[in-house]
């Protein structure tokens, strides 16, 4: 079994292919970068002009007679991208004349992560643009506790675009912060919730009194430390010994050792996802298909902007 995967929720349009045994058979993206924050219509745009190319590469790979299904990420994300990658799969599937069925961008993250990392019963701490969640799994996905407003890599971007810094912001941070110090900043925990605007607010403010460094070290400081402490107590509650740690911002170091330090304590073990897969890509969107389609718990193919995880 052969399963092509369409992932275009956001700013990566990607097409992957994967066996059935998960072994990568193509990996091919591309990224929109806007100058400032993302526009939803000019992502979708940008998809248009270069679905076809990425298409034609992953044809060189491998040949289109020994696909058996697509998938194509559904929601949640930007309507107008949303819309674009259905039609290009829609029309793709019935070229090809093979099923087509939707996945939960948010589950596919997961998916990729636990198979890469072969974690077996985890929490996962799942960290994007737009959505900051710690989660489990019982007889379905569970939300323990979540970002209240925006994502931890929204807010990120955010502040590098504030300072001046072109998108994706998150490197270039982490990179700059290693020369900071510490200064205060708001701290925001509600049980098991976090908020970041009103930490990226008074960090914005900052950016006019204080170096550069100290704080962008400071905001990486304060938001790595809300998640670690809602992460722990989702460990402690569960008495689960694996974290999994997946989605664009799982790349930061310095979250991975503040994960790892705790986890330690706890005499958990700390897994990571790949940091080629991190990212949005069309192989987990392969993979989560083959998954699902096997286990028979698909969906029909609809976009839902706002399709929660614990929803599926």
């Amino acid at each position: 079994m052969k399963v092509l995967g369409i992932e275009s929720t956001a700013h990566t349009f990607g097409i992957g292919v994967v066996d059935e045994n998960g072994k990568i058979l193509a990996d091919e993206r591309d990224n929109y970068k806007p100058k400032e924050g993302i526009i939803p219509n000019e992502a979708a745009n940008f998809h248009r002009k270069n679905s076809n190319k990425l298409l034609k590469r992953v044809k060189k790979k491998i040949s289109f007679n020994e696909i058996d299904l697509i998938g194509i990420s559904t929601g949640p994300g930007l309507p107008p991208c949303l819309e674009y990658g259905f039609k290009f799969a829609r029309e793709l599937s019935k070229k090809l004349r093979k099923p087509l069925i939707g996945v939960n961008h948010c589950q596919a993250h997961i998916e990729i992560g636990k198979f890469l990392t072969k974690a077996k019963d985890p929490i996962i701490l799942y960290v994007s643009g737009g959505n900051t969640q710690v989660i489990y799994e019982n007889r379905g996905y569970r939300v323990l506790g979540e970002t209240q407003d925006i994502g931890i890599g929204n807010a990120i971007d955010k502040l590098g675009r504030a300072a001046g810094l072109k998108f994706p912001a998150g490197p270039k941070i982490e990179k700059i912060a290693k020369n900071g110090k510490f200064v205060l900043l708001p701290y925001y925990v509600k049980g098991m919730d976090l908020n970041f605007s009103g930490i990226l607010s008074e960090a914005i403010r900052r950016l006019k009194t204080n170096k550069l460094e100290d704080v962008f070290y400071s905001f990486q400081e304060v938001c790595f430390a809300m998640l670690t402490e809602v992460t722990e107590r989702a460990l402690a509650a569960t008495e689960k010994k694996e974290l999994l740690l997946v989605g664009g911002v799982a790349k930061n170091k310095r979250l991975q050792k503040m994960l790892k330090i705790m986890c330690k304590e706890r005499g958990a073990k700390l897994k990571v996802v790949e940091k080629e897969f991190a990212g949005d890509n069309g192989v987990m969107i392969a993979l989560t298909a083959m998954l699902n389609y096997k286990n028979g718990k698909f969906a029909r193919a609809k976009i839902r902007a706002n399709w929660r995880i614990d929803s599926i």
